[in-house]
């Protein structure tokens, strides 16, 4: 080979590096930025669900009154980003909800019934069946209805690896929840604040969330993660047949998921595994069921996804029992 040649090759490799750099220190500041836009308040991330076996996990946290009013609903705009599609509507009582659609839907709308029966901020959502909405030429089926309420703001992106939760035993149960849901999806575009319009005081709540969830109950990737993944949702048979836990190794858990930000989930500890079993351990097989149930799913895939479900909670409970016998 020339010198030539080596020389070009160095110079198109450095500045491939250098342009890396700068895109990573562009979209830090980015995030920088975000993180400055969120007021002054009590940040919150979880609140104790108390008795989480009255939970209602059909309805949610909304309720039967808060589902949406489908004898109108109008199109306001098409929403832009993000793997599905969306458009935000109004429905026949006046209030605003962001409709999903296609293989997200249902995923989420489970997901986001399991995470707020354990204690953590959610958006109120539904899976409508069908739905007319005027200003659209065809009716839409399998629809996720997310509330956008009218006292509530929404700030983007909190960070994984920077936020006022890091070390929390809530932070750490965030992550088992994520590993239990499989989702592959763990970016801080993803993360939301729920600040409310009009509360001006510095102890007002701020409401820390992972607000898509769209990337659950797939298949999760058994190779490194810098080798080629192609990502997955919402497919049940793949997730049932998928373990949660490969071992305990001094203390820590290691996940059997090798995605999106996998660092994240080196630090997790059996005491951390023991406090968010804590609550999973206490849903029946009813509620759980009913979250997929709410979800629109098959009476076979809600069997089989609430007993997927049920064995990942079996294998948190029994992360304890595996350290305890390897002490003795």
């Amino acid at each position: 080979m020339s010198i030539n040649i080596r020389y070009r090759r160095l110079t198109v490799f450095f500045l491939g590096v250098t342009l890396g750099l700068s895109a990573l220190v562009l979209a830090q500041d980015k995030q920088d930025k975000k993180a400055e836009s969120i007021p002054a308040g009590k940040p919150l991330l979880w609140t104790e669900p108390g008795n989480i076996r009255s939970r209602d996990l059909y309805w949610g946290q909304g309720g039967e009154a808060m589902q949406p009013d489908l004898s109108r609903v109008t199109l306001i705009r098409k929403e832009t980003g993000g793997y599905s599609t969306k458009y935000r509507v109004r429905d026949g009582s006046g209030r605003v909800w962001v409709a999903k659609l296609g293989k997200e839907a249902k995923g989420e709308t489970a997901a986001v019934r399991l995470m707020w029966a354990v204690g953590y901020y959610s958006d109120i959502n539904y899976l409508v069946p069908s739905v007319r909405v005027e200003g659209l030429n065809k009716p839409l089926t399998n629809v996720r209805f997310g509330l956008r309420p009218d006292n509530l703001k929404r700030i983007d992106g909190w960070q994984w690896d920077r936020n006022p939760f890091t070390g929390t035993r809530q932070f750490q149960g965030l992550k088992v929840m994520m590993a239990l849901l499989n989702n592959w999806d763990i970016k801080d575009s993803n993360n939301k604040v729920l600040v409310p319009r009009h509360d001006a005081s510095d102890e007002k709540e701020l409401h820390y969330m992972v607000a898509d969830l769209g990337g659950s109950f797939g298949k999760v990737s058994h190779l490194p993660r810098f080798l080629y993944f192609k990502p997955d949702r919402n497919n049940p048979k793949a997730y049932v047949k998928t373990r949660l836990v490969d071992k305990v190794k001094n203390g820590q858990v290691e996940f059997h998921f090798k995605l999106r930000r996998s660092s994240l989930f080196k630090d997790i500890t059996v005491e951390d595994v023991d406090w968010i079993t804590a609550w999973l351990s206490r849903l029946s097989d009813r509620q759980i069921e009913d979250a997929f149930r709410a979800a629109n799913y098959s009476p076979d895939e809600v069997r089989m996804m609430t007993q997927g479900v049920r064995n990942r909670i079996r294998e948190l409970i029994g992360v304890r029992d595996s350290l305890t016998a390897k002490r003795h």
